[in-house]
């Protein structure tokens, strides 16, 4: 299997924590078809740990879902979220346990992916916790890289290892589709800024078919679920929204979507910059500058399918910038007879033609979307 594209979706993690069961599921997979989250790509309903029962059926080794919770079983659950054109996903770990203590997949790699299989799923999230310690991460990501590439059926495998053991040197060789570069996300800002500046580190090393995966998105959760602290403003929102998706991100909705409000709805379903997230040609992004020097005012560029320019303006401090974009850093120099037009991704603004020089301004916390097509000057 080879995926293409940051996968999109929702997962239960962030709202709903351990309070899921087939009810809860039905109603988001409704809801993301009614609420035009499936229209927009975000196609896989991903159920995280703690649905499954805390030990194994003896007689198979096979695990078993929680009774209570999944009284009809999983395939049941995938059938409900397949009739709605979505896809299914499920969790795991490569450790005796999951981080919340059910059973882990160490040593069981190949039983639980064709088990994955037969119910249906679509989507593995693979988590690093109750690893032992004579194992080693690589390995332990290939064996269930190994195990779903041979389960007869096309399951997305996302490596939650949190960027830990130098993930980005090995994660290609396992066969994930995607790999967690952070530590978990909550609901503040400060855990926004706190895992957007270290992409820093992971800007040569994302690339097409395993893409950097930031964590799930909290837009929309407003202080409220499992992982909630201070919530955001909406345009700190706004901000986390546009670095997940700038950056290719796989653009994975946290919030309760049954209740969404329109603040929500419109940052989560913007389908310009749904666009930069989604771009075929996925390149990678460049550095072209920032404000005064300072690391936590990025100014970001890349290079899109149809030859325009994505530009993002990232403002992380605690006060308005302005900084200057020079056109020379995106690969336009006097000498060229080209000028680029610049249009505004979040207000759909305009905003003229220009040469030399793009100056913004960026509120605090805020961010600049931008897209510029290249043109004779």
């Amino acid at each position: 299997m080879v995926v293409k594209k940051p996968p999109m979706g929702w997962n239960s993690w962030n709202t709903f924590g351990a309070n899921i069961d087939e009810s809860l599921i039905k109603e988001t997979a409704d809801a993301m078809v009614e609420n035009g989250l499936l229209d927009a790509g975000y196609e896989y309903l991903v159920i995280d740990d703690c649905w499954a029962e805390r030990q194994r059926d003896k007689s198979t080794g096979r695990m078993v879902p929680d009774h209570v919770k999944f009284p009809h079983g999983m395939k049941a659950v995938a059938d409900y979220v397949h009739s709605r054109g979505l896809k299914f996903g499920m969790y795991s770990c490569c450790g005796n346990l999951t981080c919340a203590g059910y059973p882990g997949s160490f040593d069981y790699e190949f039983i639980d992916a064709q088990t994955f299989a037969e119910w249906g799923v679509d989507y593995l999230k693979y988590d690093y916790c109750f690893r032992p310690m004579t194992q080693k991460g690589d390995l332990l990501y290939r064996r269930m890289g190994l195990a779903l590439a041979n389960c007869g059926r096309d399951i997305c495998f996302s490596a939650c290892s949190w960027g830990a053991d130098q993930t980005n040197e090995w994660i290609k060789s396992t066969g994930a589709h995607l790999w967690r570069s952070t530590g978990d996300i909550n609901d503040s800002w400060a855990s926004v800024k706190e895992l957007a500046l270290k992409q820093y580190d992971y800007l040569t090393t994302n690339g097409q078919g395993c893409f950097n995966d930031m964590d799930m998105l909290i837009v929309g959760m407003n202080g409220k679920g499992n992982v909630a602290v201070s919530g955001c403003t909406e345009e700190e929102y706004r901000t986390h929204f546009s670095v997940w998706a700038f950056l290719g991100s796989p653009l994975m909705i946290g919030c309760d979507v049954r209740n969404m409000d329109e603040a929500t709805k419109d940052i989560l379903l913007n389908k310009d910059i749904i666009a930069i997230n989604q771009d075929p040609a996925y390149r990678q992004p460049f550095a072209c500058g920032n404000h005064w020097g300072h690391r936590e005012v990025p100014v970001l560029a890349k290079y899109l399918a149809d030859g325009d320019i994505a530009i993002g303006v990232f403002n992380f401090v605690d006060c308005q910038v302005d900084p200057f974009i020079s056109l020379d850093c995106l690969g336009i120099n006097r000498s060229s007879g080209k000028a680029i037009s610049v249009r505004d991704l979040w207000t759909g603004e305009d905003l003229g033609v220009f040469t030399d020089v793009l100056r913004v301004t960026v509120p605090q916390h805020g961010a600049k979307m931008l897209r510029a097509k290249v043109i004779d000057a």
